[in-house]
């Protein structure tokens, strides 16, 4: 065979041009915290969240287009406007469980010492991250077995945008309209929401025993972003989520209250805490809200964890042989960092790395033993653990992205994996208690931002291996990107927490974290099993039958049961929402089929639809961010019209608007392309 050829990067190694410039570092830093904020928004909502990527390079390429900058200078501004997502994720599926579990309740979650604890674990967890990847960047990107799907993409993405072919005005026209459609539901000109329970006749059993009860029915909720999620997941996806929703509302919900019957009604007061009858619709939809909330969310907590361990299972291949990758390639890591290497191969210095790995691993040592008041003994164990388990969830992850691409990652089953191991030996040291569960989920949470970072920045490096970006620039780069979106995101938890909990109080439902509107299902799932494991307060009847569902689901053949079991912790109106997103796609894709696109014209349709759906995701966020900080002072938009009777055949109609815009713009964008 010929000897294979050596790697041309899109700008030459030996080409000077702007890179690491102070405009683009800003718009990068601006971009990492918006993009980071929308998707912490997101994933507390419907327990999702979109990779930043493409987004970030669309939106940095159009302001850069206006100051004239280089490919290279996007490619910066994209790789630090990335980061701020990766950075949410890890703090939307840790940090609420600190809430949810009791560890910080009330006002204590939004105090001034919770604040700086949760900044120091993302900034902590975010750094190590980084510092892993750049020992490991060299064998990863350089590797031909990873295609890295999402970072060539992105790359194609750089380099069609030189020649004037950028699709921002699609991104920030979903964005307004998602904006104007989320404020237009708070201000309530028309319902974003509908339930109706509907009661079923009385039977008696042969046993004497009588049977009454009935569906809670309803329809999906009035949210860009839900559709947003929906389509970008596609119909097949959504509709393994929607079905879990169905068998939560359509099966368990109604069976357990057929059993507990209208006793079970007057034992919840529901009659006099609204004033009404047992008997009443409105006391019927409370019991079935709460046999949801108290018992099959429980459930589906199970059948997450065997969901994530399945998920892992399926991967013990690319696992393993990630595992044994990184332990190897650690050796050879700093090998080739000296002045004499190319620009293009020049990571940060072998020494700075280091040092930042050891002061992680004293700030770990702080957080432990200062702050949640462990013994010595635990803190030196949990700084231990979390330097290795950060360190291979990391590598792991990396290999993961370079397979299956960034939004596919299971962060979430790594973070699992990590906590159950965390819990388990620290019980062995003899941890017990708050203290125990706040440094079970403290290191969690710095393993789980290590591990997304890491996934992020190794797809971000590709990106610029291709692109002919500069390594160390790149990480410097995203380590700012990670302390600034570390000391906002936890802000932005704030935030939503405070409003939604202002929210209920104004609209007669208990708020925070873990309710109807901020369901954070991954944080649920990560306070029941630390609160489990060491406090031994998990209700295990309740997690054992879901757990038994997950194994039954697997045996079906059932290619991706968490999303199932997603969709029964989640609220039936917000999976219905994604569920009609995944249907718009599905029409699109028919259409596509029908149409006989080429490739290109095929590509085109992906990548308009992608930056339609993220758009209408970023502007509900924010907007959505905005209603919160207005709620957090007792400002309610929903009192400013005084509108009574807000009907929800409008928001359908919007709906129905919203998707002949996801489908017919991608079509007359990809005509318009000769095939």
């Amino acid at each position: 065979m010929s000897e294979e050829k050596k790697f041309i990067p899109f700008v030459s190694a030996d080409t000077s041009m702007k890179e690491f410039t102070v405009r683009a570092l800003l718009i990068g830093l601006v971009l990492a915290v918006v993009l980071g904020a929308a998707n912490a928004y997101l994933g507390l909502k419907a327990g999702m969240t979109i990779a930043a990527t493409y987004p970030a390079a669309v939106i940095g390429m159009a302001v850069l287009r206006f100051f004239k900058g280089s490919i290279l200078e996007e490619n910066f501004t994209r790789t630090v406007g990335s980061i701020g997502e990766s950075v949410a994720a890890g703090a939307i599926f840790t940090l609420p469980a600190f809430y949810i579990s009791g560890v910080w309740s009330g006002k204590e979650f939004s105090s001034i010492s919770s604040y700086l604890t949760a900044s120091l674990i993302l900034i902590t967890g975010g750094t190590l991250g980084v510092l892993f990847v750049a020992l490991l960047r060299r064998v990863m990107v350089e590797d031909k077995e990873l295609p890295f799907p999402e970072s060539v993409a992105a790359a194609e993405i750089h380099k069609t945008g030189q020649s004037g072919a950028g699709g921002s005005k699609y991104l920030f026209s979903a964005m307004i309209a998602g904006a104007l459609v989320k404020i237009a539901g708070d201000l309530r000109l028309f319902a974003t929401e509908w339930t109706s329970f509907f009661k079923s006749s009385t039977a008696t059993l042969a046993s004497g025993k009588t049977l009454e009860g009935g569906f809670l029915a309803g329809g999906p909720s009035i949210s860009p972003a839900y559709l947003g999620v929906g389509y970008i997941i596609g119909p097949r996806l959504s509709a393994l989520n929607f079905s879990g929703s169905v068998m939560a509302w359509g099966l368990m919900v109604p069976m357990l209250l057929a059993v507990l019957g209208s006793s079970f009604v007057e034992s919840l007061q529901v009659n006099v805490t609204n004033g009404l009858g047992a008997d009443s619709l409105t006391a019927w939809e409370n019991a079935a809200n709460i046999v949801w909330r108290e018992v099959v969310r429980i459930v589906a907590i199970g059948g997450m964890l065997v969901a994530a361990c399945f998920t892992l299972y399926r991967m013990r291949s690319s696992l393993g042989t990630g595992l044994k990758r990184s332990v190897k390639d650690l050796k050879r890591a700093a090998q080739g960092q000296g002045d004499n290497v190319e620009r293009t191969e020049k990571d940060l210095k072998s020494a700075w790395i280091l040092g930042g790995i050891c002061i992680s691993a004293v700030l770990t040592f702080i957080i432990t033993y200062f702050i949640f008041k462990t013994s010595i003994l635990v803190a030196i164990v949990a700084s231990t653990v979390m330097i290795v388990l950060a360190f291979f969830f990391a590598a792991v992850s990396g290999y993961l992205v370079g397979i299956i691409g960034s939004s596919n990652n299971p962060i979430s089953g790594l973070t699992l994996t990590a906590l159950v191991v965390t819990a388990l030996i620290l019980v062995a040291c003899g941890v017990t208690g708050t203290a125990g569960v706040a440094a079970v989920l403290g290191i969690a949470a710095i393993v789980c931002v290590a591990a997304a970072v890491g996934g992020e920045m190794f797809q971000d490096l590709k990106a610029g291996h291709i692109l002919g970006g500069t390594p160390w620039r790149m990480q410097i780069g995203d380590i700012i990107g990670v302390i600034i979106s570390g000391f906002v995101m936890f802000g932005v938890l704030i935030i939503l927490n405070q409003g939604d909990i202002n929210m209920g109080i104004q609209q007669g439902y208990e708020g925070g974290f873990g309710s109807k509107n901020l369901s954070a299902p991954q944080a649920g799932l990560m306070a029941t099993l630390s609160q489990g494991i060491v406090g031994g307060q998990m209700a295990w009847a309740l997690i054992i039958a879901g757990m038994i569902l997950g194994v039954a689901f697997i045996l079906m053949g059932i290619k991706s049961p968490m999303l199932i079991f997603v969709g029964m912790y989640l609220p039936f109106s917000t999976v219905f929402a994604i569920f009609a997103g995944g249907l718009i796609k599905g029409i699109l894709d028919l259409y596509t089929a029908r149409k006989k696109y080429g490739e290109s014209q095929t590509a085109s349709v992906e990548n308009t639809g992608v930056l339609l759906a993220s758009g209408l995701i970023a502007g509900e966020a924010l907007m959505g961010l905005v209603v919160a900080v207005f709620a957090m002072f007792n400002i309610f938009f929903s009192d400013m019209l005084s509108i009574k009777n807000p009907l929800y055949i409008i928001g359908l109609a919007i709906v129905a608007v919203i998707g002949y815009f996801l489908v017919s713009v991608p079509l007359k964008k990809a005509d318009e392309i000769k095939s």
